[in-house]
């Protein structure tokens, strides 16, 4: 692959590599836009298979965080992070330290936090080595776990969607099939639980599925069977591009609205819901609450402060919508205009105060 092609389609400002052999570390940064602010973005440990794999998740990773900070109305960029290493295995206090020295030599143009693979505890470690990292312990004045915020977001957001598909936000009764019992999939399936709705979920893990039947009465599903659940929302709360050639045609719902990032494989897949019928609520837009947390802790932690600003995630999924249906597009598209008109305003400002941007 042509590694500066692929940064040029979507006007990536920096992709940094770096290793420690030491440790064993091996990392990649990717800095999408900083128009609104420094970077901020989740790093993943993932053991992928190849290093290009690797860079091509980064960058979609990070030009999503772009759009959802943007989108979230926080003054902050896009950026994403990578360990390419199974964090079962290799992750050690060494390789963690090494890589908080990696994020500090960035100098606070890309902040990071907890995301697949990385917990809070890790944060804690990398926060000894480097100030840009948030989502530490509560205990050092740290916004801790950010699962539960984005679990109540996207909570949020199905309410708001409810409302314009089945015609009330009340989402007791309905059917709803959550890919995925990790941390965010199991804080929302609690909200939906308490809410009345009826609960299908499925994840590789078999301990979390047992886990989440016992807590929430749900039914569990083979992860293979999931895309087909009839249910009235799927919620997809793992790893990303699950909606693609391959499932759409599966799938037996009239919502999808979940916490994974980059849900759709390519583009054009929204375009092919749109088509069937089926509602997708972008994934940025819905999955914001936990990015809406720890940037809290630059300003200084007020947890009352981040539960209302979760809450306009209503709001936004709403507007979203109405765009989408006055133009006639895919609200994944609606979605991005959104945020590209909040960005172009503040390229607008600098141009008109005569400041010159340079990535």
């Amino acid at each position: 692959m042509s590694i500066l092609r692929a940064m040029e389609k979507y006007n990536h400002e920096n992709l940094v590599f770096g290793q420690d052999r030491e440790s064993g570390l091996k990392a990649i940064i990717a800095i999408h836009d900083t128009t609104l602010g420094p970077a901020l973005g989740g790093t993943r440990m993932w053991a992928y298979t190849s290093e290009e794999e690797a860079v091509w998740d980064v960058l979609r990773l990070a030009r999503a965080m772009t759009y959802k900070a943007a989108v979230a109305g926080l003054d902050l960029g896009g950026g994403k992070a990578v360990i390419i290493s199974d964090p079962g295995k290799a992750k050690s206090e060494e390789l963690l330290r090494a890589y908080g020295r990696f994020v500090d030599t960035l100098k606070g143009k890309y902040i990071t936090a907890a995301d697949v693979g990385i917990c809070q505890q890790d944060i804690d470690i990398i926060s000894q080595e480097t100030s840009c990292a948030v989502g530490r312990n509560p205990s050092q004045g740290g916004s801790g776990d950010p699962s539960p915020y984005t679990a109540l977001g996207v909570f949020h957001g199905m309410k708001a969607i409810a409302k314009i598909v089945f015609g009330s936000e009340r989402l007791a009764g309905k059917r709803v099939a959550v890919q995925g019992v990790g941390q965010v999939g199991y804080h929302l399936c609690s909200l939906l639980a308490e809410e009345g709705a009826e609960l299908a979920i499925t994840d590789l893990n078999r301990t979390l599925v047992e886990k989440a039947v016992r807590a929430y009465h749900a039914a569990a599903v083979l992860p293979e069977d999931i895309f087909a659940v009839q249910c009235d929302i799927f919620a997809p709360c793992a790893l990303g591009a699950v909606i693609n050639d391959r499932t759409v045609p599966e799938l037996n719902c009239r919502v999808i609205a979940g916490g994974a990032n980059n849900v759709l494989a390519e583009e054009y897949h929204g375009e092919e819901l749109l088509k069937r019928g089926i509602y997708y609520v972008p994934d940025y837009v819905l999955n914001a609450g936990g990015l809406i947390n720890v940037a809290e802790e630059l300003y200084g932690y007020n947890r009352q402060r981040v539960i209302e600003k979760v809450a306009r995630i209503y709001d936004t999924v709403t507007e979203v919508f109405q765009i989408s249906k006055r133009e006639g597009i895919p609200p994944s598209q609606a979605a991005d205009r959104l945020a590209e008109k909040r960005l172009a305003r503040r390229k607008s400002w600098w141009t008109g105060q005569g400041v010159s941007k340079v990535g």
